[in-house]
């Protein structure tokens, strides 16, 4: 467990998220944003979010991608929740290396999307987990990651009263969560427990992808197979509004 340190400095940024298959680089600007960052994995799995599936680019057109997950009970966590006994990972690769076979950074970027892909987990969490890790060091993000389980607060809290145990357990006097959050959150909740509140907006980051109009909002993989690793880590540092 990580505990509550008494006396702890509380001059610290904090992030806190749900798990994400090759999320956009917003995601990663956050992760990167941050001096701590916790990852949920004791929080309720939602269907029809994107912590198994994203988009990539085919025939210039977005195209959804996914983890199949064993049939289980709305309820469960989304470390409860396990890949499904037939997903084909090779099937997943072959999708990326037709979209993408001909992008200029293929050769740089797909070992690290085979790497993930290929994982030997079927845990749901501990897959994502592994591939946000790999991501991270990949693209030279440093933040210390967190599991949400492992900090020593009251996990039967909900919402916005977690974020703010987490920020006090983690000794963070800021919180800083992704622009979708916007209406989560009370900045005067927040500044009644001493932790100021940001939110983190993403500039416009085109770039070109074959030549076709530009299709924003994809996943990390189509940001890594068209640019170069000093571009994108400096749209990872810099590209974004903190409001």
């Amino acid at each position: 467990m990580i505990p509550t340190t008494p006396g702890q400095e509380r001059h610290r940024s904090l992030g806190v998220m749900q798990p994400y298959f090759f999320p956009y680089i917003g995601y990663f600007q956050l992760i990167a944003a941050v001096d701590q960052f916790i990852i949920y994995d004791n929080i309720k799995y939602t269907k029809k979010g994107w912590i198994n599936r994203n988009r990539l680019l085919q025939d210039g057109k977005d195209v959804l991608f996914s983890l199949p997950l064993k049939a289980g009970s709305d309820s469960l966590d989304i470390v409860e929740r396990e890949l499904a006994t037939d997903f084909k990972p090779e099937k997943l690769l072959r999708q990326f290396r037709n979209a993408y076979g001909r992008a200029p950074f293929f050769a740089q970027t797909m070992p690290l999307v085979e790497r993930i892909v290929l994982h030997d987990d079927q845990n749901l969490f501990n897959f994502l987990h592994h591939g946000l890790i790999a991501t991270c060091q990949h693209l030279g993000i440093t933040t210390p990651i967190h599991v949400s389980s492992a900090v020593n607060i009251d996990h039967e809290l909900k919402s916005q009263d977690k974020v703010i145990a987490l920020c006090k357990a983690m000794g963070a006097s800021r919180y800083i969560n992704a622009i979708g959050g916007m209406d989560l959150y009370s900045g005067s909740v927040f500044n009644e427990h001493g932790i100021a509140l940001n939110f983190i907006r993403t500039a416009a980051f085109e770039y070109a992808q074959y030549g076709a109009p530009f299709v924003p909002s994809l996943s990390i993989v189509d940001v890594m197979m068209f640019n170069s690793l000093e571009n994108i880590r400096q749209q990872v540092g810099q590209g974004y509004d903190l409001i």
